[in-house]
């Protein structure tokens, strides 16, 4: 290589001028749902608390993130998101702050634990929702359309909020889903499923959504694990 040569290395992604990174947290996993005993409901979403293991998931993405620049925590409102926020937001010494557009999708008929156990038995309804991609199979269930406007307008409000910072939002399943659907023009479902207490990447810049990782769960692996003790 003589003098005059110019080298050009790899790219490596930096956050664009005003952009906004946004860590979308899975809620642990929540109460497990029975026939007998339906989940109370609030504003039309069922509203579990963690169960043991969520309570456990919750440290570990909380001892996960508090290395991490973050300048706001968001969660939906419901009860499953803000426990699981909680112990990232006292390491770092955080109020979270409510985002009520990225509850879970409401379930209409299905609500308060039913829909986990129809999707158990394999109910013919739930069987359509797979095929169509939609969840307004379920009787009075969001469409996928009502769902999709309030999640952009969510995650539009907490970019134009936080420009060129980080921020954590706890939120749920099918959110999730509905972001990175959004974000990489896939079929609605293609996403559905991220694990509880699982880390998803979003940068908004410029009006472009770009997905930096989808369903990060080393911190739950045994083999990459170090077990905080809880705070009290």
């Amino acid at each position: 290589m003589t003098e005059s040569q110019t080298e050009y290395r790899q790219f490596r992604f930096t956050l664009p001028p005003g952009g906004t990174d946004i860590l979308l947290v899975r809620h642990g996993e929540s109460a497990p749902a029975r026939e007998d005993e339906p989940f109370p409901v609030v504003d039309g979403h069922g509203d579990p608390p963690l169960a043991t293991e969520g309570e456990r998931e919750a440290e570990l993405v909380g001892h996960r993130l508090a290395v991490e620049p973050i300048e706001a925590i968001y969660v939906s409102g419901l009860r499953r998101t803000v426990q699981t926020a909680a112990p990232l937001a006292k390491r770092l010494g955080v109020a979270p702050a409510e985002e009520p557009g990225l509850r879970e999708v409401k379930l209409g008929d299905w609500e308060g634990g039913a829909f986990r156990i129809r999707v158990a038995e394999n109910h013919d309804i739930a069987q359509r929702m797979w095929e169509t991609q939609r969840w307004d199979v379920i009787p009075n269930a969001e469409s996928t359309e009502d769902l999709a406007a309030r999640v952009r307008a969510s995650i539009d409000r907490i970019a134009a909020a936080h420009p060129d910072q980080r921020v954590a939002v706890f939120t749920h399943g099918g959110v999730i889903g509905q972001v990175v659907a959004m974000a990489t023009a896939s079929r609605p479902f293609a996403f559905i499923g991220a694990d509880n207490a699982s880390i998803t990447q979003l940068v908004v810049a410029g009006g472009r959504w770009i997905v930096r990782r989808f369903n990060d769960t080393a911190h739950l692996h045994p083999a990459f694990t170090v077990r905080p003790e809880p705070l009290t």
